[in-house]
């Protein structure tokens, strides 16, 4: 059976030698794709998620929310996907949850710029639903190479859209919440979404000890 890797635009396609694309056959991998041992830098990786159409949201997206932060990061919090004001400003946080992460980073001692947030999906679905299972398929090979390119202490997945593919289960956050998981050999833990939290305050305490926990693992001698 071939092997296939997903790859998200023409131009990524048109990087691929005439001789690589004929090793490829060969191979049984179609010319298409790319395979996740390439190495391509971040500036393509964000130049192809721009120029991704690979899924029905390309078309009613304003603009490609790739993702804010530092590059070296040694947390990194994975969202769900963009809504409408991210949409707009192309950014993963904005409004009152932006707000509400930044207090939460406090508390923990950092700053915005310290960390990376992306999300599960780089467009806004219509009328901010929830991700389909075909355009997560389509859309993580970006987040993926987000993360072998940041290579972070921590991932933190806010929420359960992000908690469920990240962790491949369908666990209810209640039941993955205080508990140390795994993601590609990187430890992961999973809390609540700011935006739940703007909806459901009385949980705030529970995350205020995930937070706590954060600070246990990336910070182990203090």
């Amino acid at each position: 059976m071939p092997v296939l890797y997903n790859l998200h635009s023409i131009e990524n396609r048109a990087h691929l030698s005439i001789e690589k694309q004929t090793y490829l056959a060969q191979m049984g991998i179609q010319s298409w794709q790319l395979k996740q041992n390439d190495t391509i830098s971040w500036d393509s990786l964000l130049t192809s998620a721009k120029n991704c159409t690979a899924c029905g949201l390309h078309a009613t997206r304003s603009q490609v929310v790739f993702g804010v932060g530092n590059p070296n990061a040694d947390v990194m919090f994975i969202g769900e996907a963009p809504g409408f004001y991210e949409d707009k400003k192309c950014d993963p946080f904005v409004g009152r949850a932006v707000l509400l992460l930044n207090a939460m980073l406090q508390a923990m001692g950092l700053e915005r710029n310290q960390i990376y947030i992306a999300n599960i999906l780089k467009c806004r679905p219509p009328n901010n639903r929830d991700p389909l299972p075909e355009e997560v398929k389509t859309c993580t090979p970006f987040l993926e190479k987000q993360i072998a390119f940041i290579k972070p202490k921590l991932l933190v997945a806010l929420g359960r859209v992000a908690a469920h593919f990240l962790l491949n289960t369908k666990t209810s956050l209640g039941q993955l919440r205080g508990k140390i998981h795994s993601y590609a050999n990187t430890p992961l833990l999973v809390t609540y979404h700011p935006a739940y939290l703007l909806r459901n305050p009385i949980d705030k305490s529970k995350a205020f000890l995930d937070l706590q926990e954060i600070l246990t693992i990336t910070k182990p001698n203090q």
